[in-house]
């Protein structure tokens, strides 16, 4: 995560869970993936305020949860308690110095976590950490969005998310020039009249591109979804959804 990325997370921290509320799908996908979660160890990268992985453990996971973010790490400490339910801060990057070979049964990156790192390079030596802690038949779940389409298509905005209490308007800038692209996203306060602007770079991650990285770093039954339903990827659909085998 850059500077400018860590700066975004923080100024949304307060209104997170607003913005991005716990989405029942996701953890519907992870049961339909991992079968039984009872006793089960599962790392979730970019944990956030922890919504999803308080719902893994309430079902008998055991997970701990990494971000970088402080302000949204704090919040998932302070009101998230389980006792099968750690957090701590971490990078996705160093996931071989901070867990041990073959401790988890699932690696959980959701929330379009992967394309903050800036090159393909980076993506792949996150993925290989991943493949080093996962055990043998472990699972790799990734959610991003569909950047085949977005590129494509040229979609400059995102829907707008809306509740009784703010705004979030998501915006795109393309180059020609960068397979980065900029991210620009206005959260409007509205008791406070205000309004709190950023822009940061993700990375545009093709599907192709990510199969080929996912397979480099020995990754196999690589399955792709238009969504958490599973439903046919391809096309006009904004999430892209990935399922994928140690």
């Amino acid at each position: 995560m850059t500077d400018a990325q860590n700066i975004f997370y923080t100024s949304i921290s307060t209104y997170y869970s607003e913005i991005f509320p716990f989405n029942p799908m996701q953890l519907k996908f992870v049961k339909n993936k991992l079968g039984e979660l009872y006793g089960k160890s599962i790392l979730d990268i970019g944990c956030a305020t922890g919504e999803l992985a308080f719902q893994l453990v309430t079902g008998g996971a055991e997970v701990t949860g990494i971000d970088l973010n402080e302000d949204l790490l704090q919040q998932a400490i302070s009101n998230k308690k389980h006792e099968k339910l750690t957090f701590q801060q971490g990078n996705m990057l160093e996931l071989t110095t901070d867990f041990k070979a073959q401790q988890f049964e699932a690696v959980l990156c959701f929330g379009n976590t992967l394309v903050h790192l800036n090159s393909e390079a980076l993506v792949l030596q996150m993925l290989v950490g991943a493949e080093t802690v996962l055990k043998p038949g472990g699972k790799l779940l990734i959610q991003l969005l569909n950047y085949d389409y977005i590129c494509g298509q040229r979609v400059e905005a995102l829907p707008l998310i809306e509740t009784e209490n703010i705004r979030f308007i998501r915006r795109y800038n393309f180059s020609d020039d960068s397979e980065l692209i900029g991210f620009q996203t206005d959260l409007e306060i509205k008791a406070e009249n205000h309004t709190v602007s950023n822009e940061t770079s993700l990375l545009a991650l093709k599907s192709e591109t990510l199969k080929a990285l996912l397979e480099k770093a020995g990754f196999r039954n690589i399955e792709f979804y238009a969504n958490f339903k599973q439903d046919a990827f391809g096309g006009k659909h904004l999430p892209l959804v990935v399922s994928c085998e140690k």
